[in-house]
């Protein structure tokens, strides 16, 4: 059986990662920097490295033959972005292509496309324009795995238990707007994080001739309409649905009273749909149930998380 490197491995989507790789007895080396895992199994091994230090990736990959890079940077300073992201990938990329590295797999983030509206949209015909610094040495991350021969896969909203993003950051306009916004009725791709953790798997595991590009976006071919994904996160975090509804300047201007960005804001009125479909055509994978079945698996988590904000 092909050994798996997993970088990231003790993150929010790395950890589902391991336990789908370890659900199918791989054999399996665990890179997580901050936060260790077990190995508990003779098959799986925890190894030490840290990709802001090139140094300490040498011999990371040896006996490798499939690399799932899921450890990123997300916020802090350009230097520590650009340290991980952007130097510490190329420096992995490198390790890996010494190392005769037969598979390379990064889970990266649609944010690299920055603002816009995007309808059932696929990444060839889109072009990148980050805005952030994270989202910018994504992009760098990105360029160094293309490079390599690699595969990226760029999922948008990932929710699911151990989120500390997506919900909270909802539940935090929710209570700050006091309506919906024009009905809230754009359309938006999320993915649960088991159903992404089967996507990044089988992505690593597929035979060359079933990948027919080398980016796809990773979502539930479905979109979610604003309006429901906000109801069931309202619903969780046991904030009352509004029965007024603003207009987008209306939100923007009670937004800035009260000290609140309208980055989110902007985007939930538009469309931010990705098509999906490729992916889970050419892995040959059923892409799970929806969002109204997969959140509520998670409430129960997400209904701690949220009363507790």
């Amino acid at each position: 059986m092909p050994t798996v490197m997993i970088t990231g491995a003790g993150g929010f989507i790395g950890r589902r990662v391991t336990r789908q790789a370890r659900s199918l007895g791989l054999p399996l080396r665990l890179l997580a920097h901050r936060s260790p895992v077990a190995a508990g199994a003779p098959h799986v091994h925890s190894v030490s490295a840290d990709l802001a230090e090139p140094g300490s990736l040498h011999g990371l990959c040896d006996g490798v033959d499939i690399l799932l890079h899921c450890a990123s940077r997300i916020g802090g300073d350009a230097q520590d972005c650009e340290a991980v992201n952007a130097r510490g990938t190329a420096a992995l990329m490198a390790e890996a292509g010494r190392a005769g590295v037969s598979r390379v797999v990064y889970l990266s983030t649609a944010s690299v496309y920055g603002r816009g509206t995007f309808r059932r949209a696929r990444p060839e015909d889109l072009g990148r324009a980050p805005v952030s610094v994270t989202s910018r040495t994504r992009a760098a991350a990105e360029d160094a795995v293309l490079a390599a021969g690699g595969t990226v896969l760029r999922p948008h909203l990932v929710y699911g238990a151990g989120d500390r993003w997506v919900a909270p950051t909802l539940a935090r306009l929710l209570r700050t707007l006091p309506g919906t916004v024009e009905g809230w009725p754009a359309l938006v791709s999320a993915i649960a994080v088991d159903d992404l953790a089967r996507a990044v798997v089988a992505s690593g595991l597929a035979p060359a001739e079933r990948l027919t590009a080398s980016v796809y976006h990773a979502n539930h071919p479905l979109p979610v309409p604003w309006h429901a994904l906000l109801k069931a996160v309202a619903a969780t975090a046991g904030v009352p649905w509004p029965t007024a509804d603003l207009s987008y300047p209306q939100a923007c201007a009670v937004l800035a009273e009260r000290g609140r960005s309208a980055h989110d804001l902007d985007m939930m009125v538009t469309d931010h749909w990705f098509d999906s479909e490729p992916l889970w055509a050419d892995l040959g994978c059923d892409a799970g149930p929806g969002f109204e079945e997969r959140f509520p698996e998670h409430t129960s988590w997400y209904r701690e998380l949220l009363h507790a904000a």
